[in-house]
């Protein structure tokens, strides 16, 4: 066997390895396969298009053997699971402490976070700062995410494609935080988490819903607040329930105490 032959056999035998990894190979395209005998047997059909682009073992959902949250987080920046990386400024991971009690998840980074790469940095973040600080927390004792991790064009809900892409994701942030209870900002993530896609915010506010073995309490988008102030109420009754869940379920103590109206 002369050496040209021998490296077209390794070509075919790579691309195959891909195909049956689901993995595509970016540089196909470019490559006329006429060229490598042995080789078509691993490109696409004539006439079919090709599939999307799958991550691979780097980009996987599973955090590593002693792999820290922050670690994972820069693992998987560059994700090219779904088309919102598309459009992306930044990758948006999440903030806080890597092993708080309290997760707070909403839907997706707006304009100010995609730009940042940081979560609820903007109108709505700032808002959030004030919630956080009226159970008695800094938001460097808890722990934002979002169900996605990049920016929606437009600033749109995320789509049921996209959130299943990012799930894998999210559950390795909640494996890896282990938090008591997560508080859910806005209809997608209170639906996701209280296994009822769909469901409209009133009837999934005030109830204490259980995520693999976590407690779980909804309220309101900071930003739906910011468009309609007569929530606000309905938010600060979440947020006390949600404290009450945290300390029942032992929570670790707060730097500052909840407040109360006229005390």
């Amino acid at each position: 066997m002369d050496n040209r032959s021998e490296l077209y056999q390794l070509a075919a035998q790579f691309l195959r390895q891909l195909e049956e990894r689901g993995e595509a190979f970016l540089l196909l395209e470019n490559i006329n396969l006429a060229d490598y005998p042995g080789a078509q047997a691993a490109a696409p059909e004539a006439g079919k298009a090709p599939e999307a682009v799958k991550p691979g073992p780097e980009l996987s959902g599973q955090p590593r053997p002693g792999e820290s949250l922050e670690a994972f987080g820069a693992r998987i920046a560059s994700c090219t699971r779904c088309r919102l990386h598309e459009s992306r400024t930044k990758f948006v991971f999440g903030a806080g402490h890597p092993g708080a009690d309290m997760l707070f998840i909403g839907e997706g980074p707006g304009a100010e976070e995609d730009r940042q790469g940081l979560p609820f940095v903007g109108r709505s973040g700032q808002l959030l700062t004030k919630i956080i600080a009226s159970i008695g927390f800094t938001r460097e004792e808890i722990y934002i995410a979002n169900m996605v991790k990049c920016r929606p064009p437009g600033n749109r809900d995320p789509r049921p494609e996209e959130i299943e892409e990012c799930n894998g994701y999210l559950l390795t942030q909640l494996e890896l935080i282990k938090p008591k209870v997560i508080v859910t900002l806005g209809r997608f993530s209170a639906g996701y988490f209280h296994g009822s896609p769909g469901a409209a915010m009133r009837d999934l506010r005030g109830q204490i819903g259980e995520f693999h073995g976590v407690k779980v309490v909804s309220t309101y988008h900071p930003a739906a607040l910011l468009r309609n102030s007569n929530w606000k109420r309905g938010c600060w009754e979440d947020m006390l329930l949600a404290r009450k869940v945290y300390d029942q379920a032992g929570g670790r103590a707060s730097s500052g105490a909840v407040y109360r109206p006229g005390n």
